[in-house]
């Protein structure tokens, strides 16, 4: 690691920002993860599209499909990708805590920048903030590596910002990965943003964050390899043009991708994100591949009209 737990905080301030993608894995015919496939689209985005770290085995990635050493191979596959030229936060979330520290200790010894671990979903509804807090503060007392939190709906419940405030003093707990409604964020935003980096997965909300939030760190999905290719940036241009004060610049921007996240989201059927985006990345000539059991595949039907309306959103090939 390049840090120490006392620096982590400071660490994460300095270095944890910009345009991170939750990568998808690549599965070949056969259902074995596709390595070659996997390194050839990670090169592809730092060279090709300038995102600055990846969320590695995460929802995106399938872990829940993945095994343990399947999950670790994918941590040292993308740390010797990237080659220093982008950061890693490997996901670590599981239902079993042996598991979640197995999985951070192979992370910190595989060279990544950090980890990340989503709330666990609970089994007993008394004292539900304690419960939390015990759960991240074991975690840390086990690695050193810079942690992410990462409160979504599908733990059935969602982390309030006052007990994400008190997670933040936890002193390898650097940022969070907060997939809420705007109101928690930003409460969230004035209570700790002074601990911790706080950020969302919506990319149509990542310039408004920037700009009344001041936010340095989109952490983060798909649409940073979904909505550009090689000659159309745009996610990365109005990125760094708000960055630079340009507002006006960087909504124009902004703006003209809605024919993109329009045929992004109108084509996905219900319960199939994983395979439709995979085929959205063939289009585009990254590498998709299939998906693993429970993961639905797209009907022939539903890829013409993916297709369709990839044609027609108007990005540059």
């Amino acid at each position: 690691m390049k840090y120490d737990r006392k620096s982590a905080k400071s660490h994460a301030r300095e270095h944890m920002r910009g345009i991170w993608a939750a990568a998808l894995m690549p599965f070949a015919e056969d259902l074995s993860i596709d390595e070659a496939g996997f390194r050839a689209n990670i090169n592809h985005w730092i060279e090709g599209l300038g995102i600055d770290g990846f969320f590695i085995a995460g929802k995106q990635g399938e872990f829940f499909a993945m095994s343990v050493d399947e999950r670790k191979r994918s941590f040292d596959l993308a740390v010797a990708a990237c080659e220093g030229r982008a950061q890693t936060i490997m996901s670590c979330s599981d239902q079993n805590m042996d598991v979640v520290i197995d999985l951070a200790r192979h992370a910190q010894a595989s060279g990544a920048d950090y980890i990340v671990v989503h709330a666990p979903i609970l089994h007993f509804y008394k004292k539900q903030d304690e419960t939390l807090l015990r759960y991240y503060e074991t975690i840390a007392s086990k690695v050193d590596i810079g942690i992410a939190l990462w409160s979504h709906p599908d733990s059935g419940y969602l982390m309030s910002p006052q007990l994400c405030n008190r997670l933040a003093d936890i002193e390898t707990v650097v940022a969070i990965k907060y997939s809420v409604p705007r109101k928690m964020y930003a409460e969230l935003t004035r209570l700790a943003s002074d601990r911790i980096l706080v950020s969302t997965a919506s990319e149509e909300e990542w310039l408004d964050n920037i700009i009344e939030l001041g936010w340095q760190l989109y952490l983060c999905s798909s649409p940073p390899y979904l909505l550009q290719t090689v000659n159309d940036r745009r996610m990365r241009d109005y990125t760094d043009a708000a960055f630079a004060g340009r507002f006006d610049e960087a909504r124009a921007i902004r703006d003209s991708l809605d024919p993109v996240r329009r045929a992004l989201r109108e084509t996905r059927p219900a319960e199939k994100p994983h395979a439709h985006q995979k085929y959205w990345q063939d289009l585009l000539g990254q590498t998709g591949g299939h998906v693993r059991a429970p993961c639905l595949e797209l009907t022939e039907a539903e890829k013409a009209q993916t297709r369709a309306a990839f044609d027609a959103c108007g990005l540059k090939l």
